[in-house]
């Protein structure tokens, strides 16, 4: 007798579509590529990377893919946003070679009757998302994620009926968009209570943070889903970024599945695949890349978040960590010392010349074979940095050299 199939609480990370779109911020597509690697390294399910029918991201998303096929990315799967409309199916597929996607809809009356100001009924919503994934399916996508955006405004007998639409149409997923924040953990969980013991399809919880609760409702939705019997997948980004308020926090998700009382040591697991102690890397290069410091008090990463200055604190502390603290700063990749050079500092820029080039990559221990070597690689390393505008990172340097033919695919965007 076999022993029934755990069902598993996964990470589907979306900083690369959601995170890149907070307000006044964004990426480069060199720290895009960073970003996805460092999510790889961490265990993540799933990257959602891109927009797979915007031009600009065609280069970026199909040297990522090229990034796949050679082992820099694997297991973790890379995943296109697309709209819920035969159109981006079509260019998606014709333009890259991506394999998953999540395609959205809106489905409240709010959005279909404001949003599609009468271009669209319930029904139309549902006639696209049904035409949307069978074409899909037909053209070889392998996983199919349906987003019902503004799902905690929407109708739940309504929200059920699409979803079991997406289902019998071949979606995957579904996923519970919480767009404005506006569920609180007890309602997630009986609104994916309902939604799972009708149509059993895993759902995926996509949450905000405008009214401050976005991790413990990402989690009691995940928990909802488990108790249904289906696997769930939690949507984070790092550092929270994201429109508005922000995201579910990639760290912070974690740390509650391992080890909130209700979830450490229990029938509700996490991936087994996900590494922690890359938390401390990927926030500190996030907050880099973006240029949006970590708070003080930031859940895990913070510079307080192991700081204890209270006596009664500092002394049980001290006695045994375990009095005031959940879990260790070693847990999260932390306690390695920083260098901060305070002497002469020769970096890479947009306008570096060869010899305190080749001085930078000598400190990393890379090696050219000759001048002309270096040369192309200088080039690529001018161009990234008109990209990232920000001098670049010893990860950064080192994936130039080590991928130059894809790092040129990177940076270059035809118009």
């Amino acid at each position: 007798m076999t022993s029934k199939k755990k069902n598993i609480i996964h990470i589907i990370d979306v900083t690369n579509r959601d995170g890149v779109q907070t307000s006044r911020l964004g990426l480069a597509k060199l720290q895009k590529t960073l970003v996805n690697i460092y999510l790889n390294k961490m265990g993540v399910f799933q990257s959602e990377f891109g927009f797979p029918f915007t031009g600009h991201e065609m280069n970026y998303i199909n040297a990522n893919l090229e990034l796949v096929k050679k082992g820099e990315i694997s297991p973790m799967r890379l995943s296109g946003w697309i709209r819920a409309i035969e159109a981006d199916v079509n260019k998606a597929v014709k333009n890259t070679g991506v394999q998953y996607l999540n395609m959205s809809i809106s489905t409240s009356d709010q959005m279909i009757k404001n949003k599609f100001a009468g271009k669209m009924t319930g029904k139309d919503v549902i006639k696209s998302v049904v035409k949307s994934v069978k074409l899909a399916k037909k053209k070889g996508i392998k996983a199919i994620g349906v987003n019902a955006e503004d799902a905690s405004r929407t109708d739940l007998d309504y929200l059920i009926e699409f979803s079991q639409a997406a289902k019998d149409a071949g979606a995957d997923r579904i996923r519970y968009c919480d767009t404005l924040g506006y569920d609180d953990p007890f309602t997630i969980y009986n609104r994916v209570s309902a939604l799972v013991d009708k149509v059993k399809l895993p759902v995926e919880l996509h949450c905000h943070n405008d009214l401050g609760m976005v991790v413990a409702v990402s989690v009691a939705g995940a928990k909802a889903a488990i108790d249904g019997g289906v696997d769930a997948y939690i949507n984070t980004t790092v550092n929270g970024m994201g429109e508005r308020a922000g995201n579910a926090d990639l760290v912070s998700c974690i740390l509650a599945l391992k080890y909130s009382s209700g979830f450490a040591n229990s029938k509700y697991k996490l991936d087994p695949k996900i590494n922690l102690k890359m938390a401390w890397r990927i926030a500190k290069y996030a907050s880099y890349a973006f240029g949006v410091p970590i708070p003080i008090n930031q859940v895990g990463v913070g510079d307080n978040a192991f700081a204890h200055e209270s006596g009664i604190h500092a002394d049980g502390a001290l006695k045994d960590r375990r009095n005031y603290e959940l879990y260790d700063y070693e847990d999260l990749g932390r306690g390695e010392p920083e260098i901060i050079e305070t002497g002469r500092n020769i970096t890479a820029g947009e306008y570096s010349g060869i010899k305190g080039f080749r001085n930078v990559y000598s400190k990393l221990e890379v090696k050219f074979k000759d001048d002309k070597e270096a040369t192309k690689i200088l080039e690529l390393v001018r161009y990234a940095n008109v990209h990232t505008q920000r001098p670049l990172v010893k990860d950064e340097l080192l994936f130039i050299a080590k991928y130059p033919d894809i790092a040129k695919q990177i940076f270059t965007m035809t118009p």
